[in-house]
């Protein structure tokens, strides 16, 4: 018997579920779906968002004969085979290939598709779970439209299961959920589809005939899970309280959240808090906090769970018992006000680039006074426009780093 993910596969795309802001009406994704006229186009996303089901969608709208290969385990013989049949009976009107996991080609399989896909006579979809920008070849990148596919939220998880709940009851006609065991599911999957399918599944498959309830699923996962709203202790309750404690200097606390949303088989949400946190809210009062929990979530995305808890809970205790400034962020964001709320006025003529003929008598430049031909590299000169000249955004605070820096350009500014 299929996987019941498969089974309740999508077949259009108004069944998809998720990925509205890709294929809603009017949408860049679903018009070119529609058009049946298929770019190079590289999907970027978490496992189970539908990147697969979305680009099975396509290949059956158009008139391409489709190949699929997964770049986990394809070879550059694997390619040539596929070029190889370029040209025959059934591939006159083109090939769509479908590659999964493209990360995990090299530059040199990479590069073997580009001709291909350069003469229109190969039509690449392909998908990954990292960023494209850092791991697909330029050439390729350059040639495709990348889409970002983004986690389901409950509600959207929650349809799935619904959905797939009343196909299990064909196998098993006394088979029924509890309301919270589906949200429970929904609410613990991390946005990934499959994976609350896959639950349902292995549910399905160990009770059969009975009604499965939130102490089922806990026992089956075999870890304690997020609890969903209803419990209120939500995902982003747990986020935001992850946040709140560390800017607060608990460390205790900051672990136990960390514990919790670790527990819960998420790295992702952590990590991205932790480089938050250490420019937002520890920011300049110790600026080397940033490279050092940078260095810690490189450590942890290599390691992977539970090894992963090690370097997360450095950086937790390193931004918890760090002293605090906010005025990074106080400072951008008074600058990005002023430039959404008024005229701000042009660039100092001194300030303009002068690396060209004719610069000179535009008047670009030629009142520029450079800063590292006067004492202490600091010369007084205008480098707002006119209009905001007199405008501060950044206002040190109190901590002892933003302190001594107030204190040295007090005094070096004092002697102009």
């Amino acid at each position: 018997m299929k996987p019941l993910a498969d089974r309740i596969r999508p077949q259009t795309i108004d069944e998809v579920y998720g990925q509205k802001h890709l294929l809603g009406e009017g949408k860049v994704l679903r018009n070119i779906i529609e058009s049946k006229n298929v770019p190079n186009m590289i999907f970027y996303g978490p496992s189970g968002t539908g990147k697969t089901t979305v680009a099975s969608i396509i290949a059956k709208n158009t008139n391409k004969k489709l190949y699929k290969l997964n770049a986990t385990n394809a070879s550059v013989a694997d390619i040539k085979d596929i070029i190889g049949d370029l040209g025959g009976f059934d591939t006159q009107n083109g090939v769509l290939l479908y590659l999964d996991e493209i990360q995990n080609f090299n530059k040199k399989q990479q590069q073997s598709l580009l001709q291909f896909i350069e003469d229109g006579s190969i039509t690449l979809i392909a998908s990954t779970t990292e960023n494209p920008y850092f791991y697909v070849f330029n050439a390729i990148l350059s040639r495709s439209i990348v889409f970002e596919f983004r986690p389901l939220d409950e509600t959207e998880i929650r349809e799935a299961l619904v959905r797939a709940e009343v196909l299990l009851k064909e196998d098993f006609p006394k088979l029924s959920f509890q309301e919270e065991a589906l949200d429970f599911i929904a609410a613990t999957s991390n946005g990934d589809v499959r994976s609350a399918l896959n639950v349902l599944e292995l549910l399905a498959m160990s009770f059969g005939e009975k009604k499965i309830q939130v102490e089922d699923v806990e026992n089956a996962i075999f870890r304690k899970s997020l609890k969903y709203d209803k419990f209120g202790d939500n995902h982003y309750d747990i986020l935001s309280a992850f946040q709140k404690s560390i800017r607060g200097s608990d460390v205790d606390a900051s672990l136990h959240y960390l514990a919790r949303l670790l527990e819960s088989g998420d790295i992702k949400s952590p990590i991205r808090r932790l480089l938050v946190i250490a420019s937002e809210d520890v920011g300049m009062a110790y600026p080397q906090a940033a490279s050092i929990v940078k260095a810690c979530v490189d450590s942890a995305l290599m390691l992977g769970l539970p090894e992963a808890r090690l370097p997360l809970a450095q950086a937790v205790i390193l931004l918890a018992t760090a002293p605090k400034s906010n005025s990074g962020i106080l400072a951008i964001d008074a600058a990005i006000a002023d430039i959404s709320g008024r005229d701000c006025g042009e660039v100092p003529n001194h300030l303009k680039d002068a690396h060209y003929s004719g610069a000179k008598e535009m008047d670009r430049g030629t009142a520029y006074q450079y800063a590292h031909n006067f004492p202490n590299n600091y010369v007084k000169q205008q480098y707002l426009p006119d209009k905001i000249k007199n405008a501060v955004y950044y206002e040190p605070q109190g901590n002892k780093f933003e302190s001594s820096l107030k204190k040295y350009w007090d005094e070096v500014k004092k002697n102009k």
